[in-house]
């Protein structure tokens, strides 16, 4: 049973930094392909960063240089990571974590983009 839970979530000022960490089980994380999204209300849900099942990265223009996107697989369990500097009021959102065995698309928009998601997590950049 696939299983992705997001943590890591919160409140920061413009400008400042945080880390997602998306805790994965049930699935081989380096067959698939994994990623995160961000969905505000009234917007469709978006993907951010992705990495394919040969580990390239693919991050949505407006995050480029800012994001970063890793995995790590060790014995006690995998994850999922998002890195964000320099972090924006339009980068308030909620983050999934979504995970795919065959694409994720750095263009897709709304929730059909992936098979499997996580419930997701608030980060709010305050001015």
């Amino acid at each position: 049973q696939v299983q992705l839970v997001e943590s890591g979530g919160g409140s920061v000022p413009i400008g400042g930094s945080l880390r997602l960490t998306c805790a994965t089980s049930g699935f081989p994380m380096h067959r698939y392909w994994v990623g995160w999204f961000r969905e505000t209300p009234g917007k469709r849900r978006e993907a951010v960063a992705i990495i394919d099942n040969e580990r390239y990265t693919y991050y949505a223009d407006s995050v480029k240089g800012r994001f970063a996107i890793s995995t790590n697989v060790a014995s006690t369990g995998s994850a999922l990571y998002l890195h964000m500097d320099d972090l924006r009021p339009e980068d308030t959102a909620t983050y999934y974590c979504a995970a795919d065995p065959h694409l994720l698309d750095i263009g897709c928009l709304g929730d059909s983009c992936s098979r499997y998601w996580g419930r997701g997590v608030q980060v709010t950049i305050s001015s």
